[in-house]
């Protein structure tokens, strides 16, 4: 077991000790490395002893004394992972990926089942990848919390979910997992008719039967493209079926909120906006421990903006001169908020400055997803081509953008690991925000899911002339 060095940070411990790039990283403290979780667990040490190989072939010996913990010693690898990653076993018969079509950049397609990138980026794994042997190195070095999709506790309905016969017995491995104290967050894609109602009930019961290892459920609805050609017919849910499967989510939160005090199993924010519901409050969140799926951000993002302009309220400040016109892009599910918190700022900003040259206007724009259709609202799922053209048609006649600048999402644009040397600001169909630029006339900020980010980038946009 080894790891190949393609590089040494200057300055690190590595380089002061000797080691070079082309070298062959082969144990730390006595440990074989085979991947970065071996790294990352041994290198904590203070006090540590690297065997390598030289490019010459001979093997080697250094000691670094004076570490402090957590210091990485200046190691470059081929890929983060130190090895391949691993893809997915599974069919899922809701699958995303398969739903896209042809075309995409081909890193798209690429299944992720990796049980280390849901340690190092939080990414969910199904178990089917797992042996004994990756179980019991998981619970070794006490790796928590696991991601896992569940999407069923009924071993035989999993099978035929992820089109994987080996499916229902893997999830042995969440049993195992919380017998050792692993915290664990789950995630079920529901699907109308398959695994909600009964189903549901079962499989929200038997994972909270792992609990406190079970730590939180996520209930998120089934993603359904226009690219749907020779897969398992699935339908969206309807008005009617979101409201039901909401209600039966959140009786059986209510009756833990009850009995243990925590609600355990959570609705994400699309069952509210299907069902036409309020989204609840911030309590309801506890601590918002599935953002990732979707669960609580509109409510986190409004708590945000609202704390945000308490906060600008009582420190009141000039931003700029003159008038400004901010353009705003978003997807359908998140533009009504979108659109009101992005007005509450507006009012906030000309109210401080009532009487003085400056003057905002905040104009927000939505997007519909032609790509990949309708039933798809999440802004992190909208294209360049999209964007571009849906805006292009709110220019004047003169053909100027109706706007000084324009903000788009974050989660528009790709996020990349720290292995893939790739820009960030590269949207799904390649199109970058230096495109969109060009097309529309207007330069192009993106903004995190962040309520502060969101206020402080509208209130102090800065636009080409400030350039």
């Amino acid at each position: 077991m080894s790891a190949y060095i393609r590089d040494v940070e200057p300055g690190s411990y590595a380089q002061k000790h000797g080691i070079k790039p082309g070298c062959t990283l082969l144990k730390i403290n006595g440990h074989d490395i085979t991947d970065v979780l071996d790294y990352r667990f041994f290198m904590v040490e203070r006090v540590l002893r690297i065997t390598y190989k030289k490019p010459n072939g001979k093997f080697a010996l250094c000691r670094i004394v004076k570490k402090d913990e957590y210091d990485d010693i200046g190691l470059v690898f081929d890929t983060y992972l130190m090895d391949k990653q691993r893809s997915c076993k599974n069919k899922c018969i809701f699958c995303f990926i398969d739903q896209l079509p042809k075309g995409m950049r081909e890193s798209l397609y690429f299944k992720d089942d990796d049980s280390r990138m849901s340690f190092f980026y939080g990414n969910y794994i199904t178990l089917t990848n797992l042996s004994d042997a990756d179980v019991e190195r998981i619970i070794d070095m006490h790796i928590s919390p696991v991601n896992v999709s569940v999407h069923t506790m009924n071993p035989d309905l999993r099978c035929k979910m992820m089109n994987n016969r080996f499916a229902g017995d893997s999830l042995k491995y969440l049993r195992r997992l919380s017998e050792a104290g692993i915290a664990i967050n789950t995630q079920l894609v529901l699907c109308p008719g398959i695994n909600d109602g009964e189903e549901l009930t079962y499989s929200i019961e038997e994972l909270f039967k792992l609990s406190p290892a079970v730590q939180s459920v996520a209930c998120v609805p089934v993603g359904l493209t226009d690219h749907r050609d020779g897969l398992y017919p699935l339908t969206c849910y309807t008005k009617e079926q979101a409201a039901e499967t909401l209600s039966l989510i959140n009786n059986l939160g209510d009756r833990y909120k009850s009995s243990v005090g925590k609600r355990f199993c959570y609705a994400a924010d699309e069952f509210y906006l299907k069902a036409e519901k309020e989204i609840p409050p911030e309590s309801y969140y506890e601590g918002y421990p599935q953002l990732d799926n979707g669960v609580g951000l509109m409510r986190l993002l409004e708590t945000e903006v609202e704390d945000a302009l308490s906060d600008f309220g009582e420190n009141p400040r000039k931003h700029f001169d003159g008038e400004r016109k901010i353009a705003l892009a978003t997807g359908v599910a998140a533009f009504p908020l979108i659109k009101m918190l992005a007005c509450k700022v507006e009012t906030l900003y000309n109210k401080l400055n009532e009487g003085k040259n400056s003057t905002l206007t905040v104009k927000v724009y939505e997007i519909k997803n032609t790509f990949f259709g309708s039933d798809i609202t999440v802004s992190g799922l909208i294209t360049g081509k999209d964007l571009i053209e849906q805006l292009s048609v709110v220019k004047d006649e003169s053909g100027s953008f109706p706007g000084d600048i324009l903000l788009i999402p974050s989660s528009m644009v790709r996020t990349t690991y720290p292995q893939d040397a790739s820009g960030d600001d590269v949207l799904l169909d390649d199109t970058t925000t230096e495109d969109i630029e060009k097309a529309l006339s207007v330069p192009v900020v993106t903004v995190g899911n962040d309520g502060y980010e969101f206020t402080e980038k509208i209130m102090e946009a800065k636009t080409c002339q400030d350039l």
